[in-house]
């Protein structure tokens, strides 16, 4: 399993755009491409999920242990021909001064080779001391090979490659030229989703053309394959979720609106008995037949003016709730189950469920890492595998916050780090409904879905008693 960490020097290089260029570049050439995405982002991993043709999982420190993470990239990455894991930020970059979480870190715990992506606008002999310093930083790290980004023209190419040549020992392995070519939509939290641009596989196919042309993927793949073997850890293939006996039906909302979950979340969901279904909230007039509905994040304001014509499947969610239906809703899922949206002027009707608005503002209500303790007001019962009562680790990152909660408003969580909805406090209980800004994650941490699945059959069975 030749494997490497796409990283770069600091963020916004170019590094997710080479990436997804160089997984479908690779899928073109017939090789079957497994990505990873470091840290908790759900639009990368979409556009990389698309690109590859497979599931990109992510590998974050916060969230999961060492030896998940290596797990996982081995398990998921064992009948691959090239792993292509992508990192966040700089190379260096961490929560903390010794850069625990950082990609170094994670290039050292898989001892994946590093490929730096370098933006070099406005330089040329400056690229040298800072491939020497980075890899003088810490030597543990290798760095195989760089990619010189955002390059001017032939000139400053060939004088970047003999900067290198002539002070370092790392490789130039792509000079990729300025080009709208290489662009991706951007707007108010990033990248658009790619399952929200209808021109997305088009885009993708024009990337992985120019990286074709501009990168040594065979000098990326003699890098990759500088890696040492990764470990074979126990891991239950996905192949063999077809074995899985399936008792639930469970509602995925999925579609141009909704489209953030982890990718192992929802395999969870079906190694635990669910027979995942998929409900489009900008189409389907009413829900189909389930037991359960999981609402993921995405981005429901962009397409409030769709979500709120859709009257018949808005009616339907809430009298679903109404009569005890079990939702989890994440982010964007608590904003289309509020009362309304205002965004840019403009106010929509959403479902109504939760007796709050929703407001967009200019700038983050709440944005990165969280930690959640219970309340003792969330629906779902305890894990038996959980130590005691342990702080969630978890992420949040919006743009709005709810106005007009009632007084009584319960809440699941309370905040020991975050913002949450309000007071320090997430996860809005109503009924059956658990929806918060928190982005929950299931590893051994916090096995989310187990309790889920499992409150969602205790529901089924008491509804079952009382219709005898």
């Amino acid at each position: 399993m030749p494997h490497l960490l796409v990283s770069a020097a600091h963020k916004s290089s170019g590094k997710t755009t080479l990436t997804i260029g160089l997984t479908r570049a690779f899928r073109d050439r017939g090789m079957v491409v497994q990505p990873f995405k470091k840290g908790p982002d759900y639009i990368d991993p979409m556009w990389l999920s698309l690109s590859s043709g497979r599931p990109c999982h992510n590998l974050d420190f916060y969230t999961s242990s060492d030896s998940e993470i290596v797990e996982s990239v081995s398990g998921y990455g064992r009948e691959s021909d090239i792993i292509i894991t992508e990192g966040n930020k700089g190379l260096y970059d961490g929560l903390d001064v010794r850069g625990t979480n950082s990609n170094a870190a994670l290039a050292k715990l898989l001892r994946s080779p590093v490929v730096l992506v370098l933006d070099t606008r406005g330089t040329i002999r400056g690229l040298a001391p800072l491939v020497l310093g980075y890899q003088a930083f810490d030597t543990d790290v290798h760095i195989a090979g760089v990619i010189l980004n955002q390059v001017g023209g032939d000139r400053h190419e060939s004088k970047m490659r003999a900067v290198m040549e002539h002070y370092t020992d790392v490789p130039v392995l792509g000079a990729v030229r300025r080009s709208t070519g290489l662009d991706l939509t951007e707007r108010h939290l990033g990248l658009m989703p790619s399952n929200e641009d209808e021109a997305a596989e088009s885009r993708i196919a024009g990337i992985a053309r120019i990286v074709s042309e501009q990168v040594d993927l065979d000098g990326i793949r003699r890098a990759a394959e500088q890696a040492p073997a990764l470990p074979m850890e126990d891991f239950v293939p996905p192949v063999e979720l077809g074995k899985v006996s399936r008792d639930l039906r469970i509602g995925i909302a999925r579609d141009a609106a909704f489209g953030f979950y982890y990718a192992d979340d929802l395999e969870a969901l079906a190694r635990g008995g669910a027979d995942l279904v998929t409900v489009n909230t900008l189409e389907d007039s009413k829900l189909p037949e389930i037991d359960g509905l999981f609402i993921g994040g995405g981005f429901p304001e962009s397409l409030m003016e769709e979500l709120e014509a859709n009257v018949a499947l808005r009616r339907s969610v809430r009298e679903a709730i109404e009569a005890g239906l079990p939702v989890y809703a994440e982010c964007g899922g608590l904003m289309y189950l509020s009362r309304s949206i205002t965004w840019q002027g403009e106010k929509r009707e959403m479902v109504g469920a939760i007796h709050a608005d929703t407001v967009m503002h200019a700038s983050p209500r709440g944005r990165g890492y969280i930690q959640l303790e219970e309340t003792g007001f969330c629906p779902w019962p305890s894990d038996s595998d959980a130590s005691g009562n342990k702080p969630i680790h978890a992420h949040e990152f919006h743009y709005s916050s709810l106005e007009n909660l009632p007084a009584e408003t319960r809440f699941a969580y309370r905040m020991l780090r975050g913002k949450g909805i309000a007071g320090g406090m997430d996860g809005i209980v109503y009924r059956n409904v658990l929806a918060c800004y928190a982005h929950l994650r299931n590893t051994g941490r916090h096995r989310w879905t187990r309790r889920f699945l499992s409150f969602v059959r205790d529901v089924s069975k008491s509804h079952d008693v009382g219709a005898g």
